[in-house]
């Protein structure tokens, strides 16, 4: 019933909780209802967003979070005693890293850990931590945002140079720009809340301007280089997102003006007093493979 109700909070969804869980929405309405009866307590009021804590639910639900992660803890713990340890990892990513830098490393892991098998999800940021919450992912692959969770181990993978990209030489007007200069610049971005316009914004910051707003938002690095490519503005990725276009000659690349900056490609697992045989193979790897 936990479990239902960390879903049910979550989703904020019956209907969405029931899909994750594999079960009807009957039966998590069933175990919501039975819960709250066992607890004596209202656990969720509806609202026009959707089902929203009561009190009694923020309170229970850092309990439930608790109670689930530590019944995880003591399964690996046993298995691993008991020698039946699972040998399978699922790691996460974002779309670029997964296409740009763990087919390699994947291929050098499992030519030394062959009995391992893996399962790769692509996801964006908050995606991949909350999977990590969960237990749908056992690590992530993300650029660091700076987030303080104790629940999380983070360990730095590789710095990866933050790029401006504009479109081939000779369409842009920006040559050899100051700091002052891109602040006026028609920058193209990510949406609020994704990792590359968090990037792109603390690049300013650390260089002491304001950052500029975007004169067009994208919902992909994929679509940024496009809109680059085409003369719609020029944009800051972390070289590795564009590097392919880069290539193919269809974006140029200019360096940052003053201090260079760089992105912090990090792995990211959940703590726990014992951690599955497969994830500490990973951990243990070299990360150097990271920076070829």
């Amino acid at each position: 019933m936990l479990k239902t109700f960390q879903s049910v909070a979550r989703h904020r969804n019956i209907t969405r909780c029931a899909a994750e869980l594999h079960l009807s929405q009957s039966a998590v309405s069933d175990q919501v209802q039975a819960l709250e009866a066992d607890l004596g307590a209202k656990l969720f009021l509806r609202s026009r967003g959707g089902l929203e804590l009561t009190p009694a639910g923020e309170v229970l639900i850092t309990y439930a979070e608790e109670i689930l992660s530590l019944s995880q803890e003591a399964r690996a713990a046993v298995a691993s005693v008991a020698g039946s340890a699972g040998r399978g990892l699922t790691i996460g990513a974002l779309e670029t890293i997964a296409r740009s830098k763990l087919p390699e490393w994947l291929t050098f892991f499992r030519g030394r850990h062959s009995d391992v098998a893996i399962r790769l999800k692509v996801a964006g940021s908050g995606d991949l931590i909350q999977q990590l919450d969960t237990g749908g992912i056992d690590v992530a692959f993300c650029f660091d945002q700076g987030r303080v969770d104790s629940r999380l181990a983070t360990r730095l993978v590789v710095k990866e140079p933050l790029v401006l990209i504009t479109p081939v030489a000779g369409r842009s007007a920006l040559q050899n720009p100051t700091l002052a200069e891109l602040g006026s610049a028609s920058f193209v971005a990510t949406e609020v809340g994704c990792v590359y316009r968090a990037l792109f914004e603390q690049a300013f910051v650390d260089a002491g301007i304001s950052s500029p707003k975007p004169a067009i938002e994208a919902g992909s690095i994929e679509a940024i280089a496009k809109l680059v490519g085409t003369g719609a503005g020029i944009s800051l990725a972390p070289r590795l997102a564009v590097a392919d276009a880069l290539r193919r000659g269809e974006l140029s690349e200019m360096p940052w003006p003053g201090a260079a900056q760089t992105a912090s490609l990090v792995m990211v697992w959940r703590r726990r007093r014992v951690l599955p045989p497969a994830l500490k193979l990973l951990l243990s790897a070299p990360a150097d493979m990271f920076g070829r």
